[in-house]
């Protein structure tokens, strides 16, 4: 087994919101766990903890119960990792808020028989078979969103964990019968990938290559390759800023099954 992973922040003045985390049971198998902190406009978040504190005690939170409960589906690993990390902060925080911290969540867990796996929000994870087709397992419900839309503060919270608009974890545990979730047999997974959207964007957002050619590049040159390759990318001044923003907070994990 090999597991590669790597986070790098978008700006090295501010934290990095990202929280990626790769973790071998004594029962054997596997989990992988890779969040993307949402950073509030403005900083207003009605949290006096702020996102990296958020994305560390619920990626710690999914981390441990995902490899210690295995009789637990993904989806309520996700659900009481968000109530815990609620309740660490419930009573001094405003959870209420709109713009509570929350994040994206990739989780993957894996043993002898089975592949797991969970995705909300943008970030992105890749399963490649054993004779080198890769799959996407995407949400893509915020993609589906106006682009000039989401240029607008109002109207994007007006979308954020609601009907019609797109899910992340927040305080509220039944966003996790939101997620896309699902299961592969062992033996039609050779590897996984996964990405927040600050290094997915080397493929989805700038065409640089396709998924395949993604977990190419993770394999050869690991996940700080990719990371590094998105920033070339980044800093050439022809290219206009992806998604309001020239560089983001950027992780990515690679494991060989």
């Amino acid at each position: 087994m090999r597991i590669d992973l790597a986070s790098a922040p978008g700006h090295q003045e501010r934290p990095n919101e990202d929280w990626v985390s790769a973790a071998i049971p004594a029962s054997g198998g596997g989990v992988l766990v890779v969040l993307d902190g949402v950073t509030p406009p403005g900083g207003d978040d009605g949290c006096v903890h702020g996102v990296p504190w958020f994305a560390a005690r619920l990626g710690g939170r999914l981390t441990e119960l995902s490899g210690s409960r295995r009789d637990m589906p993904l989806d309520q690993v996700l659900a009481e990792s968000v109530r815990a990390t609620a309740e660490a902060h419930r009573d001094t925080c405003d959870l209420s808020h709109v713009r509570t911290p929350q994040a994206t969540v990739v989780v993957v867990r894996w043993d002898a028989q089975y592949v797991e796996h969970l995705v909300l929000s943008d970030s992105v994870l890749l399963l490649e078979a054993p004779g080198g087709e890769v799959t996407a397992v995407l949400d893509d419900r915020l993609d589906r969103i106006p682009r000039e839309v989401l240029g607008s503060v109002a109207a994007t919270d007006a979308l954020r964990n609601a009907e019609g608009g797109f899910f992340t974890a927040a305080a509220d545990p039944a966003v996790a019968a939101r997620a896309v979730t699902g299961r592969t047999p062992r033996g039609r997974v050779r590897a996984v990938a996964a990405l927040t959207d600050g290094a997915s964007r080397w493929t989805d957002t700038f065409g640089e290559g396709d998924w395949t050619q993604c977990l190419a590049v993770l394999r050869k040159e690991g996940a700080q390759g990719l990371i590094d390759r998105v920033r070339a990318v980044e800093s050439d001044p022809a290219r206009p800023a992806a998604r309001y923003k020239r560089h983001d907070d950027a992780s990515a994990v690679y494991a060989e099954l």
